[in-house]
């Protein structure tokens, strides 16, 4: 079974999905870090490159934002690319010309116009050097629903796998959906009642029309809508029959939360609960320490092997280590019990570690091709059962390695809780900053509800994390003290290293 943790602070709220008591996933939102994945935008056309087929729009963010022409909307595609070609037609009578209409060849530079203003939706976040990444191809996900409001076509999620099922889902939606629009069929929706349906397709629609009314209205480069704040999308995405608790630190949120599957999911109500205990939320249930565990490279699994996982920007490699065999008489059915071990657990790694994109396993080598198909079909299944995300998996290859790709979405673990270390120039990561501040604010609350009579605190600090939480973060400080009617007094000590600080 599986539980939703929300933990709720000034400075970040984190959203954990534990199963088994496992981390499984973990998703954070932050007020000084602005999440553009599934934003909309009035864009503005900056530049043009027809060498590569691909558009740069200013959305009002550091990097203008690219749009390649694979990613725009055929209907808008065809209304500015439509053009005729005289021929000659013979016949007995002489020559006559026809007037006939041509498929148009593609060409970004005759679809869009420098300055121009175009709706636009990220639907990828920056990721190194690049923008984001954008698409006229509109999306708005819903609990059972994602609305395609200008694709369309219907598409139904492939873990529905009942024929009558699948039917009368598409036949649904064909007499509902206005003219123009698709939707895609999520799994949540598998034997729920034609209304709850329709009532996820109609909230949908009315966003879609403020999206359209915003755009009229908005400034250029402006964001004119947002998706849900991270705690209701994520209940909204991940709530099912699995889920045996929701389970937030706050009050405020935990109404909210309350309030919202009320609305869409009205029988998983009282499954929302709040949680007030003395131990902090993510410590109760081992979050904190899984996640430090997922930072490392190395993995270890429970039959004594490992995993080694390493990431760069072109693709991330997995390399499955042996343990210590016992016996040789079976070694081929050890090495293939290790093999599935590691694999599952590879897809639990891709989902908490949110890697996208090229990834290679070199699983250890099997001599039994019975072994390598078992193995294979295995992987797909438990991409298929435990990841949301779209995954391709190709055949066992000649030198022994599986190669796959899996659909990118956000930022990395790796790039949301670390930064590049100014001293290697990138070769190794440090805690971030922003992480540095966040377990130091942690440890300040945990010192004020620990010592209740002692309302002074004094916090000698890096000199730069002593300017970032004094600029970034100093609302927060100021917060704090109101909350627990305490005076904490920060000092700059440049003696202390980066993670380095005392409390007093």
């Amino acid at each position: 079974m599986k539980k939703i943790l929300i933990n709720v602070n000034l400075w970040q709220t984190r959203v954990a999905i534990l199963r088994d008591g496992e981390l499984q996933n973990i998703y954070f939102s932050s007020p000084v870090t602005e999440t553009l994945e599934r934003s909309y935008f009035k864009g503005i056309v900056s530049k043009v490159l027809p060498g590569i087929q691909t558009a740069f729009v200013d959305i009002g963010q550091q990097k203008a934002g690219f749009l390649h022409i694979s990613e725009i909307d055929r209907e808008l595609a065809l209304q500015r690319m439509s053009s005729t070609v005289e021929i000659e037609d013979l016949t007995t009578e002489g020559k006559m010309t026809q007037e006939v209409a041509l498929k148009p060849v593609m060409d970004v530079s005759k679809i869009l116009r420098e300055g121009e203003a175009i709706l636009v939706q990220a639907s990828k976040e920056p990721v190194y050097e690049k923008g984001a990444k954008l698409t006229t191809c509109f999306t708005i996900p819903g609990r059972f629903l994602v609305l395609m409001p200008n694709i369309p076509r219907i598409a139904i999620s492939k873990k529905i796998e009942e024929r009558e099922e699948r039917a009368r889902l598409k036949e649904l939606l064909l007499k509902n959906l206005p003219d123009g629009m698709g939707a895609i069929i999520r799994t949540t929706s598998e034997e729920k009642k034609d209304a709850e349906i329709l009532r996820d397709l109609k909230y949908l629609l009315n966003i879609w029309d403020t999206i359209q009314k915003q755009y009229q209205k908005a400034k250029p480069t402006e964001k004119i809508y947002e998706d849900l704040p991270i705690a209701l999308r994520i209940v909204r995405d991940h709530l099912d029959e699995d889920v045996e608790d929701v389970i937030v630190d706050n009050k405020t949120t935990q109404a909210e939360v309350y309030k919202f599957v009320k609305t869409i999911a009205p029988e998983y109500a009282q499954r929302v609960k709040y949680y007030a205990g003395p131990q902090e939320l993510f410590d109760r249930f081992n979050v904190n320490k899984q996640l430090e565990e997922a930072l490392d490279q190395k993995v270890n699994l429970k039959s004594g092997g490992s995993i080694i996982v390493e990431q760069t920007q072109a693709m991330t490699v997995i390399d499955v280590n042996t343990g210590k065999f016992i016996g040789k008489a079976d070694l081929e059915e050890t090495i293939l019990k290790t093999n599935l071990e590691a694999a599952e657990e590879v897809v639990r790694q891709l989902r908490l570690r949110n890697i996208g994109g090229l990834i290679v396993i070199d699983f250890i080598d099997m001599a039994v091709p019975a072994h390598r198909q078992k193995l294979l079909k295995f992987l797909e299944r438990m991409l298929k059962e435990r990841d949301k995300f779209q995954s391709v998996v190709l055949k066992v290859s000649e030198f022994g390695l599986i190669q796959m790709t899996r659909k990118r979405s956000g930022k990395t673990l790796l790039q949301e809780l670390m930064e590049g270390c100014p001293t290697c120039r990138g070769l190794g990561v440090i805690r971030s900053l922003q992480t540095q501040s966040y377990s130091i604010l942690y440890k300040i609350k945990e010192s004020l509800n620990k010592h209740k009579d002692k309302r002074t605190l004094t916090l000698l600090l890096n000199p730069e994390i002593f300017q970032y939480m004094t600029t970034v973060e100093y609302n927060v400080i100021l917060d704090l003290e109101k909350e627990y009617n305490a005076k904490i007094t920060l000092m700059s000590n440049e003696e202390l290293g980066l993670r380095e600080f005392h409390i007093e």
